[in-house]
């Protein structure tokens, strides 16, 4: 196995954190990729990739704040073609599940030259619990657009470990893992199961997508509630209302579920009470 590190772009985030730990509990060599590592990746800063891609064998691609935002999958084109002009071996792509931008993003790994697996994965569970909507699970609302579509949600501890198994292991190149959890929810049953994991009383308020974004605004900002909202508007009208077999396949055991999730995040103390 090469002792050249691998690069995991977006180190700090809900996936990224998670790969990198992985790995180099693997015993894997790792670069962590953020603004704040000891080799800096900004991506919105060119002259921070070279340095970040030297010498690295493989990449785990992860765009923030979501390939969604404009000019993200050019952004990703010209990081894609340098990291084959520095010699990176493997790419691993995260995408988002029936989104458009998604998809051409893929498509630049696809046609790259080198070995890729994409993972094209649905709504991390883990927004609940550490992401954009943890402030509205504390507040005691889940207010969601989208009515009553049914979503395979997924467990971000999923989604590592598939990225890991690309990226350490033979067998996966060429492949598309689309991740999905093992059934389909509402937002309502979300709320329900998040009520008695917290034991804090989560409802379930359907908004419109307009609602949703102002509610987002002076918690997240206006980038990250534009984000949000445009791919809320994109995915939440059922086309992505089937499950997938995505961890199945790559990992050979069935995905876990959003009760096992919940009960784990309650445990670690997601929605405690600040001291």
């Amino acid at each position: 196995m090469t002792t050249q590190p691998i690069l995991v772009l977006g180190a700090t985030g809900k996936t990224g954190s998670r790969i990198a730990n992985r790995l180099e509990q693997k015993g894997l060599s790792v670069r962590r990729g953020s603004r704040s590592a000891a080799i800096p990746f900004d991506w919105e800063d060119r002259d921070t990739w070279a340095a970040a891609l030297d010498g690295v064998s493989s990449v785990y691609i992860s765009y923030y704040p979501d390939i969604a935002v404009p000019g993200a999958v050019e952004t990703v084109a010209a990081f894609v073609e340098q990291a084959r002009v520095a010699g990176v071996a493997k790419l691993v792509l995260l995408t988002g599940r029936g989104e458009y931008h998604a998809q051409q993003a893929e498509e630049v790994v696809r046609n790259s030259g080198l070995r890729f697996t994409i993972v094209r994965a649905a709504w991390f569970a883990q927004n609940f619990s550490e992401g954009a909507l943890h402030e509205t699970v504390m507040a005691g609302l889940l207010p969601m657009p989208g009515g009553e579509v049914r979503e395979p949600i997924v467990d971000v501890d999923d989604i590592a470990d598939v990225a890991v198994a690309a990226l350490s292991e033979p067998g996966h190149d060429g492949e598309l893992y689309e991740v999905t959890g093992p059934r389909l929810m509402t937002f309502a049953e979300m709320a329900a199961e998040l009520s008695v994991a917290s034991g804090r009383q989560v409802a379930h308020l359907p908004i419109s997508f307009e609602d949703f974004h102002a509610a987002l605004l002076p918690v997240q900002g206006e980038m990250i509630a534009d984000v949000l909202t445009t791919i809320a508007r994109e995915t939440l009208d059922g086309r992505n209302a089937h499950l997938a077999d995505g961890v199945a396949r790559a990992l050979d055991r069935a995905p876990r579920d959003f009760t096992a999730f919940a009960s784990d995040a309650a445990q670690a103390g997601a929605w405690a009470e600040a001291a």
